[in-house]
């Protein structure tokens, strides 16, 4: 046998073809992660200006004026309504200009990021050096003390996405990446459930009452938690039922490739390039993470959108999985399997 049918021995065309898309994967991962991340910049961030009536306009119009665009100001009523709009996460920061002193006041918020709370106050201090006043910093929702640059609740819904996409390849490459019949997808879905649950509650578990990393309402977080591994789980199944092996491939250039860089996590939204800013709440990360934070820091505010993108992808997923499942029949007894080929499901044993 020569060299070269050993080569075609070991590495069949449809390994190729697969190394190939896994490159194609790798390649994929560090633009994404690196193009995210590699320059976080502030960018129109919601904030609001508390000043009075005389010099309110000019200042927005100077705020709004400042080089690179880092604040989208508007003109708030006053300090209470400035943080009622960032607890309700309609802004992510004030300046409360004194009308008798020289020093004013920056509100802003670490729950929703610690580096963006950062860079807000020294974006203002920069701005007020000009007009000879100094800025002191309030946090109106601080993050814990053991949540470092508020990460937990990234790393937490990072868990569960791969918990759900990883349960449901298992379930699926177990016996063959398409389901033979309606029934087999209905009791992978109905697992796929319970061990949703299973890892809601176990996450928010640890990351609460075990580690104390992050503070709110375990029993909300278990909630977030299932659904987000539910709705990642079902995902993967629908694209694995759809595109066989390669589903898989789907489902981390869905998650993890896009998802992930673009969740606000490491970095607030108004941190990230505009492409990553506007995939990010559309995908299970990015929505799992904006709750999550919303649930610790902010008395569970603005989570109505996010909760709708992630019931959609649980949804979507779910009826994909069923649907495509009825165009397989099982196979009669002692008659040939109904899904033949190396992408398909082999006969239950």
């Amino acid at each position: 046998m020569t060299f070269a049918d050993e080569v075609k021995n070991a590495v069949t065309t449809r390994a190729a073809l697969l190394v190939i898309g896994v490159l194609g994967l790798q390649l994929l991962f560090i633009a994404s992660y690196v193009g995210a991340l590699h320059r976080p910049d502030p960018t129109d961030v919601p904030f609001g200006v508390v000043a009075p009536q005389q010099v309110s306009g000019q200042l927005v119009t100077q705020l709004d004026g400042l080089p690179g665009g880092p604040l989208d100001p508007r003109a708030v009523s006053g300090e209470a309504e400035a943080r009622r709009q960032i607890q309700n996460r309609e802004i992510d920061g004030a300046l409360i200009v004194s009308p008798t002193g020289s020093t004013d006041t920056v509100l802003v918020a670490s729950g929703g990021g610690t580096v963006l709370a950062t860079s807000l106050t020294k974006i203002i201090e920069q701005a007020e050096g000009p007009r000879k006043r100094t800025v002191r910093t309030v946090d109106v929702a601080p993050a814990s003390p053991d949540d470092f640059d508020g990460l937990s609740s990234f790393y937490l819904v990072v868990g569960w996405c791969v918990g759900g996409y990883l349960c449901a390849s298992i379930l699926a490459i177990s016996a063959g990446t398409k389901p033979a019949n309606r029934q087999r997808a209905l009791i992978r879905t109905a697992v796929m459930a319970l061990y949703s649950i299973a890892g809601g509650i176990g996450g928010a578990v640890i990351i609460g009452p075990i580690l104390g990393a992050l503070p709110g309402s375990v029993w909300a977080l278990a909630g977030l938690g299932a659904l987000v591994v539910f709705a990642v789980g079902m995902i993967t199944l629908a694209l694995e039922a759809l595109t066989g092996i390669v589903g898989i491939g789907l489902a981390v250039l869905l998650i993890v490739i896009a998802g992930n860089p673009s969740a606000g996590g490491a970095f607030p939204l108004p941190m990230l390039p505009d492409f990553w800013r506007a995939i990010g709440p559309a995908l299970p990360p990015g929505a799992g993470t904006w709750v999550a934070r919303s649930i610790a820091y902010f008395h569970g505010n603005a989570v109505t959108g996010p909760l709708l993108v992630l019931s959609a992808w649980a949804v979507v997923g779910t009826a994909l999985t069923l649907l495509l499942s009825m165009r397989h029949r099982a196979p009669a007894a002692g008659g040939p399997s109904s899904a033949a080929g190396p992408l398909h499901e082999s006969p239950t044993p």
